[in-house]
């Protein structure tokens, strides 16, 4: 004789679900498995703390400049909280913090790390002309340390409306000294004036007194009355007046 054992389908749903949650929870604590603190988790934790409260862009890499020893005990809850900041981030850094372990202070020491931000910047790839329109095909991107090189010009900065300010030879790291603002309205030219008073909008034409990068107040001179009155920079030969 053959025998069947049927399971109600309530049986086997809860089974499959029991099976789910019993997989979770392991995941789970294997995931919680206490462990040691090593070197690179401090300064990673560190450098975390550091880039939040700087709001620094780019990578920041940290090296302790003493000894470290990592804990003698173990935990699955560590936690690093810097208590007392420099002015400013710097390529070296005194930085007194605490660490902890579920909530459990262990040690609170003062380090000195050296410090690197690393970002892409601009290069040129060829010899830039004065007055040139900023163009970012003469260019490519290099990883650079921006604590040792401040000045540089990060690569995701650059449109139409920077020039460049002297001439730059091929291969060198771009400078905010190398470019400004390309004038978008020439004193003498005729511009177009925009004039907007809430959901009114008037046009009219009118004489630069003065040259104007992209968001400079100019002066401007109206042809008929002669008058004379200060406009925003909004685009090429375009200025704005919101009353």
């Amino acid at each position: 004789m053959r025998l069947s054992l049927i399971f109600p389908r309530f049986l086997l749903t809860s089974l499959v679900l029991g099976a789910f949650t019993l997989a979770g929870h392991a995941e789970t604590e294997s995931a919680r498995v206490a462990t040691t603190f090593s070197r690179d988790q401090f300064t990673n934790a560190l450098a975390r703390d550091l880039s939040g409260h700087f709001s620094l862009e780019g990578e920041l890499q940290l090296e302790l400049v003493r000894p470290w020893s990592s804990p003698a005990r173990v935990s699955s809850n560590w936690s690093v909280a810097i208590l007392e900041y420099p002015t400013a981030p710097s390529s070296s850094m005194l930085l007194r913090c605490r660490l902890s372990a579920e909530s459990e202070t262990i040690s609170e020491t003062t380090v000195v790390v050296k410090a690197f931000l690393w970002r892409d910047a601009w290069v040129t790839r060829e010899p830039l002309s004065v007055g040139a329109a900023f163009d970012p095909t003469q260019l490519e991107a290099r990883r650079v340390d921006l604590f040792r090189d401040r000045d540089v010009v990060p690569a995701l900065v650059g449109d139409h409306s920077y020039a460049y300010a002297r001439a730059v030879s091929a291969g060198r790291l771009l400078t905010w000294r190398d470019l400004n603002r390309r004038p978008l309205v020439r004193k003498g030219q005729i511009v177009e004036v925009s004039a907007i008073d809430g959901l009114m909008r008037i046009t009219l034409k009118a004489l630069a007194m003065e040259n104007g990068a992209q968001g400079d107040t100019v002066t401007v001179r109206n042809p008929e009355s002669r008058k004379d009155f200060s406009a925003l920079v909004i685009d090429e030969n375009h200025v704005q007046v919101r009353f």
